[in-house]
């Protein structure tokens, strides 16, 4: 249940950014409706979860279409690590 809602909130999620161009303020009102139809209601922390997993939705899908898109252009994709050095004593 919870992953079928997670897809459905990432497919609204990227319509609503690749339609059309909205400014921070909109895109949170719509955020708002879009988890209030759900039936979380505002002020309660399953509204600020609901929030939060549509924005990592959308970041989630911006990284997997710059991923896709460096593949089709033939760019390796950035790595980065961060090395962790073990003293033993």
């Amino acid at each position: 249940m919870r992953l079928a809602l997670l897809a459905t909130l990432a497919v609204i999620g990227t319509a609503l950014t690749s339609c059309q161009t909205i400014t921070p303020e909109e895109r949170r009102a719509a955020d708002q409706q879009t988890c209030a139809r759900f039936g979380f209601r505002p002020g309660t922390d399953a509204m600020a979860r609901c929030l939060l997993d549509l924005e990592l939705d959308r970041r989630a899908e911006r990284r997997a279409w710059r991923a896709e898109s460096d593949a089709m252009m033939g760019r390796p994709p950035i790595v980065v690590t961060r090395p962790v050095y073990i003293h033993r004593h």
